[in-house]
């Protein structure tokens, strides 16, 4: 019993010290993220072929940036 009560009160102390980390972006951090290259549609020339394998995989065009499509394949 007392091996249990220890197991639980461990998963239970490792599972709300998980919510203490901070995620977020850093100020110094969004130079980076914010330059040119960084920018997913930087290149139009591998944005247009994107688009055309996505089109002829999908059958439609645009939604660009969003995952997932509910098929399970992401």
């Amino acid at each position: 019993m007392k091996k249990i009560f220890s197991a639980i009160a461990g998963a239970i102390v490792l599972g709300t010290s998980a919510g203490c980390t901070h995620l977020g972006v850093q100020p110094w951090e969004r130079e980076v993220l914010a330059r040119e290259d960084m920018q997913p549609d930087s290149n139009a020339l591998d944005t247009a072929f994107d688009d055309h394998i996505y089109f002829s995989k999908e059958g439609t065009s645009g939604g660009r940036g969003f995952g997932g499509g509910g098929c399970g394949c992401n």
